[in-house]
């Protein structure tokens, strides 16, 4: 009865509500929108899709015996950068030698960083070049799994004696008359599309101008070979990559690139128009704050301004109109045209010049 509440429960939190998908969706938005202000020789996106569930934070203590990673402050499921640099270090150390990967030592050294082994007080630990970004997976439901552990009895018979050595009462042997109790926990589904960012300081590159090649080798073996997450060895966590993406993405990349340099220049320019504003006197800024010549003379002709500011007012009309790009809004104190009122500038300077 405990394993169907249990199993229940766990069903019940499967689905993501509306909000979180929505929340998925903005935070790896923001995950590209951030990566593509990087140089493009410091960065490396890699798209890649689940083909066998993947479990992540197993180890974490949970009331329901097996826990599972969640992104704080959001609760969203993600698998975490450390977990996927240890998946890559192991990757490059397996690849180290071939020939058409050319991992070497100083090269794991530089990228991952060089680890002090327990005991060695001759090596300093450094930092690696790398930083790999969490991975928030696009998926909009959880999956359920099942373990069961077999001859749970034998083993919880064992004892330790004096010397800590592990040792099973008289007669205890493995068999298969138990009853093994299931075990529930949460997966991130197959077909579920993971985005793998990672940003470099070029300051800490040494000789691994090749890093993003290097990097590539090592994502195709940890694919093929290694899984991410846990339960990697009974074929949790096995990934394809989808190149397909990929290109899409860089497009993407380059399309987040020019809106924001078209953003840096329409911000510089209404910095510098703001300065240039500041300098006038309020009639003028007034003058300059109107969207067309247009708007501006129906204003004086309405009255809006009265006494010396009305011919102030017109004044700067008149200079605004004189620098005008536009032919009907330039200064045009004579026609050639048989009808003078349908000639807009014409129009428009007479109004000017009453208040002058």
């Amino acid at each position: 009865m405990e394993g169907r509440c249990k199993t229940d429960a766990v069903k019940k939190v499967l689905g993501l509500p509306v909000e979180s998908r929505h929340q998925i969706e903005a935070l790896r938005a923001r995950q590209f929108a951030l990566v593509s202000l990087a140089p493009e020789s410091t960065r490396l996106t890699l798209e890649a899709q689940s083909i066998s569930p993947l479990a992540t934070g197993l180890g974490i203590e949970h009331p329901l015996e097996n826990g599972f990673a969640f992104l704080n402050p959001y609760g969203l499921p993600y698998l975490p950068g450390s977990s996927v640099k240890g998946v890559l270090r192991r990757a490059a150390e397996e690849l180290y030698g071939a020939e058409e990967a050319r991992w070497t030592d100083t090269a794991i050294d530089a990228l991952f960083g060089k680890e002090v082994e327990a005991g060695d007080t001759t090596t300093q630990h450094t930092r690696g070049a790398l930083t790999f970004w969490d991975v928030i997976p696009e998926l909009t439901t959880l999956g359920m799994d099942v373990m069961t552990p077999h001859y749970g009895d034998y083993y919880q018979a064992k004892k330790t004696d004096a010397q800590n050595r592990v040792i099973y009462p008289d007669g205890a042997t493995p068999h298969d008359a138990g009853s093994p109790i299931p075990i529930v926990f949460m997966v991130i589904p197959p077909q579920s599309r993971f985005s793998f960012h990672i940003t470099a300081d070029s300051s800490r590159l040494q000789d691994c101008n090749n890093w993003q090649a290097l990097m590539q080798a090592a994502f195709e073996h940890a694919f093929k070979w290694l899984g991410f997450g846990a339960k990697t060895a009974v074929g949790y966590g096995a990934m394809q990559r989808e190149k397909h993406l990929e290109e899409a993405n860089t497009q993407r990349l380059s399309d987040l690139i020019k809106e924001a340099e078209k953003n840096r220049i329409e911000q510089e320019q209404q910095a510098a128009l703001q300065a240039e504003l500041a300098k006038m006197d309020p009639i003028e800024r007034e003058i300059a704050g109107f969207s067309s010549i247009t708007e501006a003379v129906t204003a004086l002709e309405s009255g809006k301004w009265v006494g010396d500011e009305q011919k102030q007012a017109a004044q700067y009309l008149k200079q605004r109109m004189q620098e005008a790009s536009s032919k009907n809004d330039k200064w045009k104190e004579e026609t050639e045209a048989k009808n003078p009122e349908r000639d807009k500038a014409h129009r428009r300077t007479l109004l000017v010049m009453k208040y002058l």
